[in-house]
């Protein structure tokens, strides 16, 4: 992850104006990206009502083929301020004896005075990494109970450490944790990828 300081490791409160900026910006980015962009969803912590965040919206793209979309996306991301990163590879959940290249992807952000600041990650539908994402978000939307928790360790974490990078790698772990009791409940409840999608694009999810 980029590893610079501000304003990326500042969590403040909740506020209910993410989640209809949120819907905004998906739809904006889908309209952009479509039809290689099957999806965009709102991801990461803004996207769960209660929960302390980084004021940075996490968007997910979902697509085909990730050279053909990093081609195709980046003069139109480029147009709208958006810098694309040198990250290619998402964190293995611990464990886990998946082939890392199937956790791949591509990421642009964009920090401005004037735009909500953005990480956009691009990831192949179908992909465990775009399932985890959405797995992640829905467990945690699903259990209030489990969100103040969260955050206050996001919150204390923040002023513990020196940069981003580091921020992440603390994380990671406790992210595993979450996913390790989050996949019971989403065979439990018949949880299913297509179904977190948003009505516009979850017909167009293979």
């Amino acid at each position: 992850m980029p590893n610079d300081s501000s304003p990326d490791l500042v969590v403040v409160g909740f506020d209910p104006a993410w989640t209809v900026r949120g819907k905004t910006l998906t739809t904006d980015m889908y309209d952009l990206l479509k039809p290689l962009a099957l999806h965009v969803e709102h991801i990461g912590s803004t996207a769960v009502p209660g929960m302390a965040a980084k004021p940075v919206f996490d968007l997910q793209a979902g697509v085909r083929d990730l050279q053909e979309a990093q081609h195709a996306f980046a003069p139109l991301l480029a147009d709208r301020g958006f810098e694309l990163t040198p990250y290619r590879q998402d964190h293995v959940p611990a464990g886990s004896d998946d082939d890392p290249a199937h956790w791949t992807k591509r990421l642009w952000t964009r920090r401005s005075p004037r735009e909500p600041d953005v990480n956009f990650h691009v990831r192949v539908a179908g992909s465990p990494n775009e399932r985890l994402a959405l797995l992640f978000r829905d467990w945690l939307r699903a259990h209030p109970a489990a969100v103040p928790a969260y955050a206050r360790f996001k919150q204390v974490l923040a002023g513990a450490v020196p940069d981003l990078a580091t921020y992440a790698d603390v994380k990671d772990p406790v992210v595993d944790l979450v996913i390790a009791v989050a996949e019971p409940w989403a065979r439990a409840t018949g949880w299913r990828v297509a179904d977190a999608l948003t009505p516009r694009t979850s017909a167009q999810h293979t």
